[in-house]
């Protein structure tokens, strides 16, 4: 399942204008933070673990056989990683950098990894957005991917499958589920918020309702006890999660169309939709909602209307 040709380019016309999203912006925001970054190395099982920094998780795998990254982050704690990782393959290169979407806290450290990185692979949606990033003026210098795909990756890294499939647009128009499957383990990028309101990038192809979908096949790919890896999460709760979170977010993201649909029924205006920032019933975890979020759900659902 790929992203039609028509949708592709209408979607790239408007990030490229818009630069909501785009790597160069939304890189400077954060470095305009400049928090402080703790370097974390956690292993999950057979050589494949998560690195926690500053944005979207970090996936990786050392194994005899070579090295793999998933994401990148921003290039200041993509950098602590490409420490940390050279402490722990003994400075071999790597092999296969991964990017799960084209966001900047997922992207923009890529530059880290060059000279490092043997390929750099992406969806084709993702990898145009952040190409059109990389070439916009006063751009940042970037790595972007050279290695595309539209349906699914797959190659062996050592003894293990690395596998990268897309399952349709959700949180953009072009993100990819990165599994390691002897280790039973799948990086979700941020198709996965653990109890955390997620970004719903419009403007660059997310639906929200086929998220829903998107969750519920990438399910079904996987086995009942695979080890899957967020994103994000809430404050001090985990980025591992069981297929009973990706579940618990998939009832979420049904609960937020529900409550938006309601609205629409009852005649209420995006305006008076907006004007408040509820929690949902069984979902409270998650927070109060801003309006920015409600109203981009607003807008879909009138829109599908």
């Amino acid at each position: 399942m790929s992203i039609s040709r028509r949708d592709f380019l209408a979607t790239s016309a408007v990030a490229l204008g818009a630069g909501a999203f785009g790597r160069p912006a939304l890189a400077r925001a954060w470095q305009q933070q400049a928090p402080v970054v703790t370097p974390v190395f956690t292993e999950i099982r057979r050589g494949v673990g998560f690195f926690t920094g500053r944005g979207g998780t970090i996936g990786y795998l050392i194994n005899a056989g070579g090295v793999v990254v998933v994401d990148s982050q921003f290039p200041d704690s993509a950098k602590l990683c490409v420490e940390g990782l050279n402490e722990r393959s003994k400075n071999r290169p790597v092999d296969r950098l991964i990017n799960t979407h084209h966001h900047g806290d997922h992207s923009a450290g890529n530059i880290a990894f060059k000279g490092l990185a043997k390929k750099v692979v992406a969806h084709e949606f993702a990898a145009n957005l952040i190409k059109q990033a990389a070439a916009a003026p006063n751009a940042a210098e970037q790595l972007s991917p050279d290695t595309t795909f539209t349906d699914v990756w797959r190659e062996q890294i050592g003894d293990e499958w690395v596998r990268a499939k897309y399952y349709g647009r959700a949180h953009t128009g072009g993100d990819a589920v990165i599994t390691f499957e002897r280790a039973n383990v799948a990086h979700m990028g941020d198709l996965l918020f653990n109890r955390r309101i997620p970004v719903i990038d419009r403007v660059n192809g997310a639906i929200v309702a086929n998220w829903v979908s998107v969750l519920e096949k990438a399910a079904a790919d996987h086995a009942n006890d695979t080890t899957y890896i967020a994103g994000h999460a809430g404050t001090n709760l985990p980025v591992t999660c069981t297929k009973a979170d990706l579940m618990f977010f998939r009832d979420y993201l049904t609960a937020l169309l529900n409550h938006t649909r309601a609205a629409i029924k009852a005649g209420q205006t995006k305006e008076q939709f907006t004007a408040t920032t509820p929690t949902l019933a069984g979902f409270e975890v998650f927070g109060a909602h801003a309006a920015r979020t409600l109203g981009i759900v607003f807008d879909e659902m009138a829109e599908a209307k």
